[in-house]
């Protein structure tokens, strides 16, 4: 088995990407981070709906959580922050949380630069400095207990419970036997399953917060759905060939395979354990996401049977098709065909081909999503359960 190379970061963490990343503060200046992005290609944009802080502190926590959360990332060599001025989310409220990151990091705000036009020419030539100044950044050997793997599933069908989560759990029990740590949320997509999962917790306090997160879920679910709660599934789900939220849920936990669970985390907290943890996060998928990588996830697997072709800003993104058609249709976006499992292929081959796949994808070789530029950020910033 091939050694995992990355970058070393200055808080000991090591990233498998180096990416200089231009994200803004608001969605007022989404339009600067593209043009800065059409100017310098080579950087890592993420724009976002996100910034004015309108809601409660909840919100607010939130919002601040995934921007740190993504300047930190391992996977980020260094950093173009660009405000508006006037946002709750402001570059001044940021720089305590960010400013010892240990990667360089220029800020700019559109009301003090000069403007758009102004304030994209100076992103521009920030994020060329960073890129000449992290680009010479060799690649180190780092050990499997300094991976993170994020588990997902979006646009499911009938067979994403029977062959691509069961793979990508085969791939978590492997993990977490080599010593990474895997993580995995969604937590309406686990109503129906508090008691499988509880069994699974390292303790009684592990146990209580899988139940309460998941009850918590399904409450909310009740409230917001009423006599359909049990239906929270979508059009593409139903016409995969499912029929409930329980049904998905019991196929949507197998992806975390079967070790014990040693930590729930909240929405994109950084774990504090080593083994299978799992998130406080939202069903719906860019949602997800974000909270898995705000959390430091190096990388992620993403198994779908009705076909979603999107990936994540700076982490990698490996999708699994849960069926040969879709693999078949969406060839340019699928990564591996799980559909081989009920076609004969051993779980067993299929879970080494993918760990293989994994390690390429960490030394450097780019997934489908990558090469298409699927990038997509999107986070919540109040707490529903979709």
């Amino acid at each position: 088995m091939m050694e995992l190379t990355g970058y070393q970061r200055k808080d000991g963490k090591f990233g498998i990407r180096n990416h200089v990343l231009v994200l803004p503060t608001v969605s007022c200046v989404n339009g600067v981070v593209n043009r800065i992005g059409r100017e310098v290609p080579e950087a890592v944009c993420a724009t976002h709906p996100h910034g004015c802080g309108r809601g409660g502190p909840r919100d607010v926590e939130i919002l601040f959580r995934i921007l740190t959360g993504m300047i930190h990332h391992p996977n980020v060599g260094g950093v173009v922050l660009v405000g508006l001025g006037c946002e709750v989310s402001n570059t001044k409220r940021l720089l305590p949380l960010i400013v010892d990151s240990g990667k360089p990091i220029e800020i700019f705000n559109v009301q003090e630069d000069g403007g758009s036009l102004a304030t994209a020419g100076k992103g521009a030539a920030a994020a060329r400095r960073i890129l000449s100044e992290i680009n010479s950044q060799p690649r180190v050997a780092f050990p499997w207990d300094q991976l993170l793997v994020a588990m997902e599933c979006g646009g499911s069908d009938a067979l994403s419970g029977v062959t691509a989560n069961v793979a990508l759990g085969a791939v978590s029990d492997r993990l977490v036997e080599k010593g990474a740590t895997v993580i995995f949320g969604e937590n309406t997509e686990m109503i129906g399953t508090a008691h499988v999962l509880a069994r699974r917790a390292k303790d009684a306090q592990v146990a209580k917060q899988i139940e309460e997160m998941v009850g918590r879920a399904e409450r909310i679910t009740h409230e917001v759905m009423g006599d359909l709660a049990g239906l929270v599934i979508s059009p593409g789900n139903m016409d995969g060939g499912m029929s409930t939220i329980a049904e998905k849920s019991m196929g949507c936990i197998v992806k975390g395979g079967s070790t014990t669970i040693n930590q729930v985390v909240d929405y994109g907290e950084i774990p504090a354990e080593h083994g299978l943890i799992l998130q406080d996060g939202p069903g719906y998928d860019g949602d997800s996401m974000a909270g898995l990588a705000a959390s430091g996830a190096q990388l992620m697997f993403f198994s779908t049977g009705r076909g979603t072709p999107v990936g994540f800003p700076a982490l990698p993104v490996i999708k699994v098709a849960s069926n040969t058609r879709i693999y078949q249709a969406m060839k340019e976006d699928m990564d591996v065909n799980a559909g081989s499992l009920v076609e004969g292929r051993p779980l067993n081959q299929l879970q080494a081909e993918m760990i293989d796949l994994m390690i390429r994808v960490i030394n450097g070789e780019k997934t489908k999503a990558e090469v298409n530029g699927m990038e997509v950020l999107t986070f919540m910033t109040v707490h529903p359960p979709f």
